[in-house]
């Protein structure tokens, strides 16, 4: 999947700056997708100059000037076209993983500290996925929103990455468990 394709889709929720798609990036898709702000800026100029968003300029008075990007026909037949594709399998590169894999041989407390931390990440991340997830029920059930919402993949991709926030932060208690309870039993 390309970044573009990330873009296009969180450019359904209406026109946004780049800063204000940079900010919105990081709480809507942060849980499958990651990109630097200069990534999305190159990105969104590549996007622009072949017609897949527009662009226009608003003047400020006290600030700098700023775009406004918005999908435009070609941009959301873009995404159309996207989304009939087959996906392509999902590959996991995780160095943690690695470290953990190779725990017996290395630094066995730099590796519970490298596990400590992913966990208290996953644990912030959840609480702002939660807090996503509230302001978008707006104090209706899941079944409320689901049955009227205008969009529904937003809070079906934040569920997804939810689930996954919750199962790291199951694996990451298990594995300090397991790494406390083999040093409470060697010499």
């Amino acid at each position: 999947m390309a970044l573009r394709n990330a873009l296009l889709a969180t450019l359904l929720e209406g026109e946004a700056s780049g800063y204000d798609l940079a900010k919105g990036f990081d709480a809507s898709v942060a849980n499958f997708w990651m990109a630097t702000p200069q990534q999305l800026y190159r990105e969104l100029d590549r996007m622009e100059s072949e017609g897949l968003v527009a662009a226009r300029l608003v003047e400020q008075e006290r600030r700098p000037n700023k775009r406004l990007f918005s999908l435009t026909e070609a941009g959301r037949r873009a995404l159309y076209a996207f989304t009939a594709e087959p996906p392509k399998p999902t590959a996991i590169r995780s160095e943690l993983m690695v470290k953990v894999q190779a725990l017996d041989e290395g630094d066995e407390q730099a590796v519970r500290s490298a596990v400590a931390g992913q966990l208290e990440r996953s644990r912030d991340k959840l609480a702002r996925f939660d807090r996503l997830r509230d302001r978008l029920l707006d104090g209706r059930t899941e079944h409320e929103f689901l049955e009227r919402a205008e969009r529904v993949g937003p809070y079906l991709s934040l569920m997804r990455g939810r689930a996954f926030e919750q199962e790291n932060i199951r694996w990451a208690e298990r594995t300090l468990s397991v790494l406390e309870q083999r040093a409470s039993v060697r010499p």
